[in-house]
């Protein structure tokens, strides 16, 4: 049986969620294979995302009167403004994704500090400010933490390790954890050639969801839901969406609000 533990959250809450958005359109299918381009029909998934899905997803948070955080590929950002411009002008956190949908495991330090600043460029440059940080696959590099820290970003959010805020040592960076669990592409996830790929039913991941979300709230925990427009931005995923934010609100004491409302009480607490 799970006990709860005291509250971290502020005003009598008892637990927290962020709805976090990864805008990445057509970068994770371009790094993966370059040639990709000449596939428009394959790439059209990719462009619902701004064409459709961002729209659809700003309407229902209005609806819903939640905050939310969408982590964002500088290139995406620099291919699509349009769709960059409406999130910003909604009122949501922008936060940063790298420049391309690349693992910084794999790059050099002057290359992730590279793709980090042009990001932080490009993001302000819509008249965001950008204090989050979330590793493209959720693969962050033994640089990132310190990378972070000297370019002012207050958090970031990916690694598996916890159901809490907490604070890399020496710096002041918070992580807001995530797990596989709660990340849309790896249950509804469709569209790449390895013969792997499935489409879950809404009703089997809006169990796994809220399921999950049930034990966070009686722990005191924290739920990051990372979705990405092109995947979670289906109209009949969006209902499901919808429903399962009500049925959290039905619990006692659930806070849902962006990831930088969460880091910065978590930063003011720990």
């Amino acid at each position: 049986m799970t006990t709860p533990s005291a509250s971290i959250w502020p005003d009598g809450h008892r637990s927290a969620v962020a709805l976090t958005f990864d805008l990445d359109i057509e970068s994770p299918f371009v790094g993966a294979d370059p040639a990709v381009v000449a596939r428009p029909g394959f790439l059209s998934q990719a462009h619902y995302a701004p064409k459709v899905a961002v729209p659809l997803i700003l309407d229902l948070l209005e609806r819903l009167g939640v905050d939310a955080t969408f982590f964002i590929v500088g290139k995406s950002a620099e291919d699509f403004p349009d769709a960059v411009r409406r999130i910003v002008d909604s009122g949501h956190e922008v936060a940063s994704h790298g420049y391309t949908h690349v693992s910084p495991s794999g790059l050099t330090r002057e290359e992730e500090r590279d793709q980090l600043e042009r990001t932080l460029e490009i993001l302000g440059g819509f008249g965001a400010e950008v204090v989050g940080y979330r590793a493209p696959f959720f693969e962050a590099s033994a640089n990132t933490v310190e990378l972070l820290h000297e370019h002012g970003i207050r958090y970031a959010s990916g690694m598996m390790d916890d159901i809490k805020p907490y604070r890399y040592p020496g710096t002041d960076v918070i992580e807001l954890p995530s797990q596989w669990l709660m990340d849309d592409w790896s249950i509804f996830g469709h569209g790449s050639d390895d013969g792997l790929a499935r489409i879950a039913t809404c009703a089997h991941v809006r169990q796994l969801w809220i399921e999950e979300f049930r034990a966070l709230h009686r722990l005191g925990g924290l739920m990051v839901l990372t979705m990405h427009p092109q995947v979670t931005g289906r109209p009949a995923r969006l209902e499901m969406l919808a429903d399962l934010v009500a049925e959290m609100r039905e619990h006692d004491g659930v806070w849902i609000t962006d990831c930088r409302t969460l880091a910065d009480h978590a930063a003011a607490t720990l």
